[in-house]
């Protein structure tokens, strides 16, 4: 089971970007549904996670105010006012709505390929 991501690009500072979260062959709906990124020689971190019950979300310090994870049969991240730290691998992955609370990497499974994001003027 493995989840597509896609919307990534090349954006400015300042720019914004949505990035899609999806599964053909199974709904998302019934899972926690979270976005993490990557970049270069740094770990995996959670920046955003939702619910799937309530809709409760998570979201990371250094994204709070900027980032809005939202849902329906897809799930989406809104990127707004992106700065160079923001330039990742975006990956989406699912779990039980335990995992939000913490938002971690190792609480989440059925990663797809990632999507690049890059911000650079």
């Amino acid at each position: 089971v493995q989840l597509a991501e896609s919307g990534g690009g090349l954006v400015r500072p300042g720019g914004s970007l949505t990035l899609s979260c999806e599964r053909s062959d199974f709904t998302l709906d019934d899972y926690a549904v979270g976005w993490f990124r990557q970049a270069p020689g740094k770990e995996r971190e959670g920046i955003a996670c939702i619910s799937h019950r309530d809709g409760t979300t998570y979201y990371a310090d250094s994204v709070k105010g900027r980032f809005t994870i939202s849902r329906d049969n897809v799930v989406f991240l809104q990127m707004d006012s992106l700065v160079p730290e923001d330039t990742a691998v975006y990956y989406c992955g699912v779990s039980g709505d335990y995992a939000v609370r913490n938002c971690r990497q190792r609480d989440f499974g059925s990663w797809g390929q990632g999507t690049q994001v890059t911000v650079s003027s």
